[in-house]
């Protein structure tokens, strides 16, 4: 196989999770990194798990992260149907023909009687508790049976991964497994190297968890004398405490759907997920989905596992809120905003002075409503460090100075605040820190917090006089 031809074959058995997803944008790097094909193929034989809707939110879902693809359901490159239920027919076909080889059996057995085999093989303490292959060579019946790959004897099976390097399974540790169920529906790795093999795929980028798999698959290619693809197996995701990420594990969110409902940016979520195990060589850490085309390399997939970094993230998306206009960022924020009630008698000006304070501090796009109540909607307290700094000489007088002009200022806007912080400052002999942390603390409550005069603009007159007749009564 001279050309690159990579597949995400996801099982629409549920949303977007952050550990397909990675799996998913290695491969598009990959294919793209080397003028190659990538495919999206959906393995849907697992009929009870399926939900309805899987396929269309994964779908939806690579696309917002920036994903496009040159062949599936929805994009024919002449190798379809892209839908393992579609394929029933070629999967029926290759396993009448392992039959006729010799290398498979029909197997009659019932699921009570399959357990109770595995429950004697346990009670007699056998290490592996493989079938007994009492099928084998029974003649035919006239009940429902499935078909039995008859694993061979004493078979080594060695692969090279790029990731793991050379890796070697033994045939004694794999019973003769089930590569079409009774209901005549194939199980995942036959349809898996079935579709691999006549897909042309030319590597296989996958996580970890799916290495034991391998073996099952690299038999059914054995059988028919076809070559195998180039496999990689991708570290595993752990979170901070460096266990695997699990789907119950609450203090990560886990879907990208839920990323795309908080407000994440798809370009920042896409660079993130692209360093989850992988290293390009550059010493930057933001890099557009071109530049990491340009860098990827799967010689620099990590052999460790990966490391889920919120705060990383988080600082990733950060930098992206940076780089918009003030425009992008405010159509990011208004629908968090508008569900909030944030607002709803302000003018547009408004909500551009409120992006102007917070952008620079601004996360995700959710984040804008708590970022606003924590400045703007708790009730103002004034206590600990902030009060102490407030009962220093002078500040008094300031306070009332400061009140006094508030009280008459026209207009009302940043610009007009700024000088009037200037002038109580003159008129009370107060300057630097001792004349900007006073009125930051009595109109907030805060030492800390966005720009000043923005922050009481946002706050209107009437509020920043509130909070400045409590102080004074505290101090």
């Amino acid at each position: 196989m001279n050309k690159i031809r990579v597949r995400y074959a996801p099982s629409p058995t549920g949303h977007l999770h952050i550990g397909n997803a990675r799996t998913a944008l290695f491969n598009y790097l990959f294919a793209r990194a080397n003028d190659g094909k990538f495919i999206v193929r959906i393995e849907d034989t697992d009929t009870k798990r399926n939900v309805e809707t899987g396929i269309k939110s994964q779908m939806a879902y690579l696309e917002w992260l920036g994903l496009d693809w040159d062949e599936s359901i929805n994009k024919d490159g002449g190798y379809g149907p892209y839908r393992q239920l579609e394929r029933l027919d070629t999967y029926r076909e290759y396993a009448y023909k392992l039959i006729d080889m010799g290398l498979a059996y029909k197997c009659y057995c019932t699921e009570e009687e399959l357990a109770a085999e595995r429950e004697e093989m346990r009670q007699k303490g056998y290490d592996k508790l493989h079938y007994s292959r009492k099928c084998l060579g029974k003649p035919d019946q006239d009940k429902p049976y499935a078909i039995r790959f008859k694993v061979p004897d004493n078979e080594s099976y060695t692969f090279k991964d790029i990731v793991k390097g050379e890796v070697t399974f033994q045939s004694e540790d794999v019973g003769d497994w089930v590569i079409l169920k009774k209901n005549k529906i194939p199980t995942y790795n036959f349809a898996c190297a079935i579709d691999d093999h006549l897909m042309e795929i030319s590597h296989v980028l996958r996580g970890e968890d799916h290495i034991t798999n391998t073996p099952r698959q690299l038999m059914v290619m054995d059988a028919f004398g076809w070559p195998y693809p180039t496999y990689g197996h991708m570290t595993l995701i752990v979170n901070e405490n460096n266990k695997k990420l699990s789907k119950r594990d609450e203090s990560i969110i886990q879907f990208i759907e839920q990323y795309h409902e908080k407000g994440f940016l798809p370009e920042a979520l896409f660079n993130f997920i692209a360093l989850l195990g992988f290293s390009p060589d550059s010493k930057e850490e933001i890099l557009s989905k071109e530049e990491l085309i340009e860098l990827f390399d799967q010689n620099r997939l990590s052999t460790s596992p990966a490391t889920f970094d919120k705060e990383k993230l988080h600082y990733i998306n950060n930098r992206y809120i940076k780089a918009l206009s003030l425009e992008e960022t405010l159509e990011l924020c208004m629908p968090y905003l508008k569900e909030a009630g944030i607002g709803e008698n302000e003018d547009a000006e408004w909500f551009e002075s409120l992006i102007k304070v917070f952008k620079d501090r601004l996360v995700y796009g959710e984040q804008i409503v708590s970022l606003y109540n924590d400045f703007f909607a708790r009730p103002f307290t004034l206590e600990g460090e902030a009060l102490d700094f407030m009962q220093q000489e002078g500040v008094r007088s300031l306070v009332e100075t400061f009140k006094d002009e508030v009280a008459s200022l026209e207009p009302f806007t940043p610009d007009t605040l700024k000088t009037t912080i200037k002038h109580a400052g003159k008129e009370t002999g107060m300057k630097g820190k001792m004349l900007f942390m006073p009125i930051r603390i009595a109109v907030s409550g805060s030492m800390h917090g966005p720009d000043l005069p923005q922050m009481m603009n946002l706050m209107g007159r009437e509020m920043v006089l509130e909070n400045l007749e409590k102080t004074l009564e505290k101090i």
